[in-house]
């Protein structure tokens, strides 16, 4: 094969290379890069923090794999960081008056509620999901604080502690494994079952889906129940990494999981999905905050540059 030849081919292969649904990949090894870098003395490529970059994104990171599937069928929910609070306190309550088994069962539930109502409020009666899910996280902020009256409930069981991120598998933290468990099915659904692909489908053009059989609205309710389970998971793994419970567990995380998942790929106009690009979504922004941190940058610097990411998100969001 000739110079010449190569070079076309290579040229082709550019051409053909999506920059916006893979920017993520290229801004994550640019920016590690430049805090390796610059902040070398400050310990950022040390392996304790890279794994602390880990667990302090863990939650998000497992928030997004739902919220990829709210966005790719060209819905959004709001309530998914105020979910993940109101789980937390509702487990360690329980957890504290009737056993490990009881708090996660009624953890687990507290999330399929706020997403069954969502759901159906946003597939049956066609309310816009911003209204609805902007809605439940008051309603649901305002549970957790009322029935804690804004105190923290302390979590003994240890058992709870050790399977919701509190302990580590050897090297490896507890909450690295549930978010390669979770990134690992969301992908594998999400890209190679029918359902994924209806989901999709949906958010690609509701008419159309629906006229060639998919049950548009199952799968706008199946979108939001997953993301109230999934954010009542997130939860119980906030109080098992902190042995509590609090309302604050959460607020304020629906911004940057929805940054991570548009900053990952996934269409805000609905149609496509990127799993793993929120998973690195997710990383993007914790290794932004990590290296602002190391850098002396206080919080209200971190939540400037955050909203920038979440603009730059926007804008590199396209419809097909």
């Amino acid at each position: 094969m000739s110079t010449k030849t190569k070079t076309g081919l290579a040229l082709n292969r550019l051409k053909r290379f999506e920059w916006q649904q893979n920017i993520i990949y290229i801004g994550f090894a640019a920016v590690f890069i430049l805090f390796a870098v610059l902040l070398a003395d400050s310990g950022f490529t040390s392996p304790n923090n890279l794994l602390n970059i880990f667990r302090q994104t863990a939650t998000i990171s497992i928030m997004a794999m739902a919220m990829t599937y709210v966005i790719a069928a060209a819905e959004i929910d709001l309530s998914i960081g105020s979910v993940a609070g109101l789980a937390a306190v509702v487990s360690a309550m329980t957890i504290d008056s009737f056993g490990l088994i009881p708090g996660i069962a009624a953890g687990l539930a507290v999330g399929a509620i706020a997403g069954a109502i969502s759901g159906g409020l946003v597939a049956w009666l066609k309310v816009p999901s911003f209204l609805v899910t902007l809605g439940m996280l008051g309603l649901v902020v305002g549970v957790a604080r009322w029935i804690t009256e804004s105190a923290p409930i302390p979590i003994a069981d240890q058992t709870f502690i050790a399977i919701f991120g509190g302990a580590d598998l050897g090297p490896i933290p507890g909450l690295l494994i549930w978010v390669a468990a979770a990134v690992s099915i969301g992908a594998i659904v999400m890209n190679k079952t029918k359902f994924g692909r209806h989901v999709r489908a949906t958010g690609g053009n509701l008419v159309a889906a629906g006229y060639t059989g998919v049950k548009t609205a199952r799968i706008k309710f199946m979108v939001l129940l997953l993301s109230g389970v999934v954010a009542s998971l997130a939860g119980m793994l906030y109080a098992g990494r902190l042995q509590s419970g609090r309302f604050q567990w959460g607020t304020g995380d629906e911004l940057s999981v929805i940054a991570a998942v548009i900053l990952g790929g996934t269409s805000l106009f609905g149609g496509r999905g990127q799993v793993v690009g929120s998973l690195f979504g997710a990383l993007f922004i914790g290794l932004i905050n990590n290296g602002l941190i190391l850098a002396g940058l206080d919080v209200s610097q971190q939540q400037v540059v955050r909203g920038a990411i979440i603009i730059l998100a926007v804008a590199l969001s396209r419809k097909k």
